[in-house]
């Protein structure tokens, strides 16, 4: 495909074959190619300061900071400011955020895997810290003074001798002269003014008023609504369909057939909807192709026996330990699909004009969205430019513009990028400007899914019921999204042994909220509980006594137990669970309390201890701990993905349910002091919940969950 507008006069003046060669043009980074790396002495007294691709300064005293990074919710558009505000030392009231290009100086623009913070510490400090000594310099040659002499408060520098001050705005021009600094202090955690303080989200204004601009609220002038029919069965395909019977309804535009199935396109979104529905699309797919979900599970099932494709870790002799063991355990378990369910549905707004093709999308990738609208776009010839400058890590001007909106919830859903690329398809068919909308019943059975697993683990237990070996092997569809966590236990074990077994599916899946240790989380954690109650052990000194090889665990455990009064009394008909799990660079433990009464289950309170290294802001840690636990509550107790041949059997909210108000627990949240480096914060509080919960039930009733979500009738069937 091809941009309407003929894009070849702009693209050749920017990549051209000249005398048989191929001649590539390329800008800069920031910094341009002079030795200090500033603006080479251009600078004026209305131009804004600009030392590095991270942070500039205006004349008015003005500070903004510009952002790489996704705001799903996870609270980056005020942690990221905060990192470049504290070494800068500038006043708070006065940063300004603004969104990064796509241009080499900010690399790969990709948010997840719980990075943003852990990524940016150094880098985004030392930012600050530059900016800040420049001012400084700039200050103490206006004032004839040693730079020593200088100090910065809230957006000024001050003479400690004189008492005299400049604001960073009076001192923009004159410090955007000073040579760029190639190493600067940054200070210690004891110096820090912002840093570790709570501080009010930048974007929470803007949200409670209504004003801030998702994905689906982009408005452009003569914009129209797409709809796709995609086929309902995973592997089928447009065969036939109706589009003069879509083009009767009133307020149809046009229907077009795109690689992932027929787009309506429409004046409005109710009239896409009715165009959609009026298709009469004939699907190629034969049933008898399709599996259901019980075909999967038993695949799944039989790959816990056998031979492994592959060994993961390996520790000591564990088939001889275990072998010789006095005692052994075994136990399976078995995890569903999961879905994303984000609050916002897929969406996509695309408008191609004059040779431009501009993207406005809630992605978490706009990296990966704008490398896949030009693979889409471009000839034969660009795509070979294309491939050579990334060969030369050349930056080559683009026809395309990915514009990052704010994300309602991403989990990993909105890394891939299906849905920016339907969008700009449907755009170039309908010479007009589009936005595609999912309805809630497209993004359940259309996403890429938690892979369903199962797990088979066995345990030799000596004498004293000390675990002497372990083995751990897992099933599933995809070994990258099934294995992490689980290499590595906290727990002493000499002898180990981890191993996976691929089994194929028809669904796709991708990234979910912390990934494998989902799975893992909840496995490791209520095998080692069945291990316990087998050595006649409390569960939290049994862990508490393996894990004298992982300080930071066990203090999370330590720390978590003591907060819920875990030996104290509690209401009656009230169970402690407990479970603990490192992921992403941080420490989570978690006690639920809950009650079970006629099959129901009732969580009413979680005590979550985290040690995520040195806190940017306390109160996005406790944020992120209080969505990570309903999230993992709504899959614990909640949601799963089933199928029929082939076709997702859940529709919308009411057969694929979330936590609801009334049934979150109280989730208290309690922070370790730590001067470490920064870690994740918004996945690591996922995997330990649903084997809390899981562990609270067996002390409630003395049924072992080994299979989520949990049902009224396994409550009901002793394990």
């Amino acid at each position: 495909m091809r941009l309407p507008a003929d894009p070849g006069r702009r693209r050749f003046l920017k990549t051209t074959l000249a005398g048989g060669g191929l001649t590539l043009a390329f800008c800069l980074p920031l910094g341009g190619c002079g030795k200090d790396g500033g603006d080479g002495g251009q600078a004026t007294a209305t131009a804004p300061f600009r030392p590095n691709a991270w942070l500039q300064i205006a004349p008015d005293g003005t500070t903004t900071v510009f952002l790489a990074e996704a705001e799903m919710g996870q609270g980056v558009y005020t942690s990221i400011p905060m990192l470049v505000a504290e070494e800068l030392d500038a006043d708070w009231r006065r940063i300004r955020l603004q969104r990064a290009p796509l241009a080499p100086e900010y690399g790969a623009q990709r948010t997840g895997g719980s990075t943003s913070v852990r990524d940016g510490w150094q880098t985004l400090r030392h930012a600050g810290a530059t900016a800040r000594a420049m001012l400084v310099a700039a200050a103490a040659q206006a004032w004839g003074i040693p730079a020593a002499q200088c100090r910065t408060e809230s957006g000024f520098v001050i003479d400690t001798g004189g008492g005299r001050r400049l604001g960073y705005g009076e001192l923009a021009a004159m410090a955007a002269r000073q040579p760029v600094p190639q190493d600067v202090a940054l200070k210690s955690p004891a110096e820090f003014r912002l840093l570790g303080k709570p501080v009010t989200r930048t974007d929470l204004d803007a949200k409670v008023r209504g004003s801030a601009v998702f994905g689906i609220d982009v408005q452009l002038p003569g914009l129209l609504v797409a709809s796709v029919a995609r086929c309902p069965h995973f592997g089928g395909r447009v065969q036939s369909f109706d589009a003069e019977a879509a083009a009767q309804i009133p307020g149809v535009v046009s229907v077009h057939e795109i690689s992932t199935g027929v787009a309506v396109v429409a004046d409005g979104y109710t009239a896409a909807l009715k165009g959609r529905d009026a298709l009469r699309i004939q699907w190629d797919f034969d049933p008898a192709a399709g599996v259901d979900s019980e075909d999967i599970d038993a695949a799944l099932h039989a790959a816990t026996g056998g031979t492994a494709d592959r060994e993961e870790a390996r520790r000591g002799d564990p088939e001889t330990a275990l072998e010789q063991a006095p005692r052994r355990l075994q136990a399976e378990y078995r995890l569903p699909f999961q879905a994303h369910a984000t609050l916002e549905p897929m969406n996509c707004t695309v408008r191609i004009s004059d040779g431009l093709c501009e993207v406005w999308a809630p992605t978490q990738a706009p990296t990966d969205a704008h490398r896949e609208v030009e693979a889409l776009l471009l000839g034969p010839l660009d795509k070979l430019v294309r491939k050579v400058g990334r060969k030369l890590s050349i930056d080559l001007p683009s026809d395309v513009r990915i514009h990052t909106t704010l994300l309602g919830g991403g989990f990993g859903r909105r890394l891939k990028q299906d849905f920016v690329v339907e969008a700009v398809e449907i755009a170039l068919a309908a010479e007009r400007p589009v936005k595609l909308i999912w309805s809630r019943e497209d993004d359940l059975q259309h996403d890429f899914y938690r892979p369903a697993t199962r797990h088979r683990l066995q345990a030799g237990l000596d004498d004293a019921g000390r675990p002497l070996a372990w083995r751990h092997r897992i099933a599933g569809p995809s070994r990258g999204l099934c294995v992490g966590g689980a290499r590595r236990i906290p727990y002493d074990v000499a002898n180990l042994l981890v191993d996976y077994r691929n089994v194929d599916t028809p669904v796709p899946v991708h990234y979910w909220r912390s990934v494998a240790h989902a799975h893992n989380g909840f496995v490791i954690e209520s095998f080692i509980d069945e291990l316990a109650v087998a050595a006649g052990a409390d569960p939290f000194e049994y862990r508490r006594a393996l894990m004298k090889d992982q300080p930071r665990l066990r203090r999370v455990l330590e720390l978590a137990a003591e907060k819920a009064g875990w030996s104290g009394e509690r209401p009656a008909g009230r169970h402690l669970g407990i479970a603990a799990h490192s992921s992403y660079g941080s420490h989570v433990a978690q006690v639920a309390e809950v009650s079970v009464q006629d099959g129901r289950v009732r969580v009413h309170r979680v005590t979550c201890a985290i040690d995520c290294g040195q806190v940017i802001n306390p109160d996005t840690v406790r944020a992120q701990m209080e969505g990570s636990v309903v999230f993992g509550l709504s899959a614990a107790l909640k949601d799963e993905i089933t199928l029929e041949q082939s076709r997702v059997r859940q529709s919308n909210f009411h057969d694929y349910r979330l936590l609801r108000f009334d049934e979150a627990p109280e989730v208290e949240t309690w922070i370790v002091d730590s001067d470490a480096h920064p870690e994740g914060v918004g996945e690591p509080g996922v995997p330990p919940i649903a084997a809390a919960v899981a562990n609270a039930i067996y002390a409630a009733t003395g049924v072992r969950i080994r299979s989520l979500p949990v049902t009224t009738d396994a409550l009901r069937t002793p394990a």
